[in-house]
């Protein structure tokens, strides 16, 4: 794992298979604001409320000229059914091999009932448009969550 991202430095470069195929990368926002989000878990109570909150103020989000991705270790086929089921309309990306949620610090330790394992944390980042770390959201709440990163996405 690299060491813990801040705020004003370079967001980590990235290219990753993507929901309906293809492939998406940081490239791809260059001149753009990008909301990151990391999620545990397709089709998972909180990361199916997050995904759903998120698509809902995708119109919004693209008026403050700021494109979303939602980022998860889930293959991309489980990311097909997961938009589908919802119907997302966020773009969501796969990194089974972790290299990214790696490089964003997501990839950690967790406990659940005594329990420890890898997984991935629930954090935002928000990036501006020449790919620095504008803000961070560590340890998300799911309630509200989306209108918070949109009234930041709209400041910056």
């Amino acid at each position: 794992m690299t060491g813990k991202i801040a705020v004003k430095s370079k967001a980590p470069a990235f290219k990753l298979p993507r929901d309906g195929g293809g492939q998406v990368s940081l490239a791809d926002f260059k001149g753009r604001k990008l909301v990151l989000y990391f999620y545990p878990k397709a089709d998972t109570s909180g990361c199916t409320v997050e995904a759903k909150d998120f698509s809902s103020l995708a119109p919004q989000f693209e008026k403050a000229g700021t494109a979303i991705l939602g980022v998860s270790a889930d293959p991309v086929k489980k990311l097909d059914k997961f938009r589908d089921k919802h119907e997302l309309t966020i773009a969501l990306g796969s990194d089974e091999t972790h290299s990214m949620l790696e490089a964003y610090g997501v990839w950690a330790e967790k406990s659940m009932y005594g329990r420890k394992y890898m997984g991935v944390l629930r954090n935002t980042y928000l990036i501006d448009p020449d790919g620095r770390i504008a803000r961070i959201w560590e340890k998300v709440k799911i309630p509200g969550h989306a209108a918070e990163v949109l009234a930041a996405a709209k400041e910056l």
